[in-house]
């Protein structure tokens, strides 16, 4: 892939420094003086040459070349949002984000492998950048290469990439708008659960919610991650008396839904490249919306 920018103003005085600013690591930079190609001005230069307000800048990252360990799935994929730099899809309940010993053969990662390998795109390794639980749906993002991935990540650290959840939970939520701050760590009786944990080995979690709709047995809520713990939601939920639908590790009940009533509906980022606001929606799946229509009546 091809990479270009613009010297600005305010810039360092050389392109290495420029490039490490533009998010080039060190060891892409090592490749591209290897296996790669820099231009300066559409000559071919090395990264200590000085630089100038205007010049042009490109970069050409080498292939990447896939994971042979990774076994390729033919089963579908929901694309949402394709273009050089990102690929996004609706990731179905039941399949897990990434291959483990218990699922090796049929992950996401499996299927966006196969995916790229059939499209013969040059950049064949898979970056996961946000992944779900298994049993969550909704909008999972992939990069097209480590360069990507990398800026995707500075973009998790800042906390400027945004997803939004739909959560269907047993009970009615008070307030209809709330922050809940529990820090979480694991619990010493299973190596799944996680446990609220007011211990030193408990991490910082904050979730955001907001009440769309109050039910006689359910509400449904809108909900915001501003920390990434594992079953983040799911445990703080729980902890506040209302378990999501369906989430029997954490004491909700399956008799309305067979997997945890939890969906990433909406990923909000900034283009890696073009720095663009993009927002990208996954409509409910069929068995939430059942769920919601099947259970409407009012308290």
């Amino acid at each position: 892939m091809r990479v270009k920018w613009t010297v600005g103003s305010h810039h360092p005085k050389l392109l290495r420094e420029f490039l490490r600013k533009q998010g080039v690591s060190r060891k892409l930079l090592a490749k591209l003086k290897f296996e790669g190609e820099i231009w300066l001005n559409d000559d071919p230069v090395r990264v200590t040459v000085p630089i100038n307000e205007g010049d042009q800048v490109i970069i050409e990252i080498p292939p990447e070349l896939r994971n042979e360990q990774v076994v390729l799935s033919d089963k579908p994929l929901d694309i949402l949002y394709e273009d050089e730099t990102l690929l996004v899809v609706n990731k179905p309940c039941g399949v897990a984000s990434v291959p483990s010993p218990e699922y090796r053969e049929d992950t996401m990662v499996n299927r966006v492998a196969a995916y790229i390998s059939n499209k013969a795109y040059p950049h064949q390794a898979v970056h996961v950048v946000t992944r779900l639980d298994r049993e969550t749906s909704g909008v999972m993002l992939f990069a097209k290469n480590g360069f990507i991935h990398a800026l995707m990540d500075q973009q998790l650290r800042k906390r400027t990439l945004d997803k939004l959840y739909v959560a269907v939970v047993e009970g009615q939520v008070t307030p209809d708008y709330g922050i809940l701050t529990f820090p979480i760590g694991r619990s010493q009786e299973s190596i799944i659960e996680r446990i609220v944990d007011d211990s030193e080995a408990g991490k910082p979690a904050k979730t955001e919610y907001w009440v769309r709709e109050v039910r006689k047995h359910l509400s449904i809520v809108d909900v915001k991650l501003w920390t990434g713990r594992t079953h983040q939601i799911r445990v703080h939920f729980a902890h506040i008396g209302h378990p999501l639908v369906g989430d029997d590790l954490y004491g909700g009940h399956l008799k309305l839904l067979q997997r945890h009533a939890l969906h990433c509906r909406k990923l909000t980022l900034a283009h890696p490249l073009t720095g663009q606001s993009l927002h990208i929606v996954a409509d409910l799946p069929n068995d939430l919306q059942s769920l919601i229509h099947e259970n409407n009546q009012k308290y």
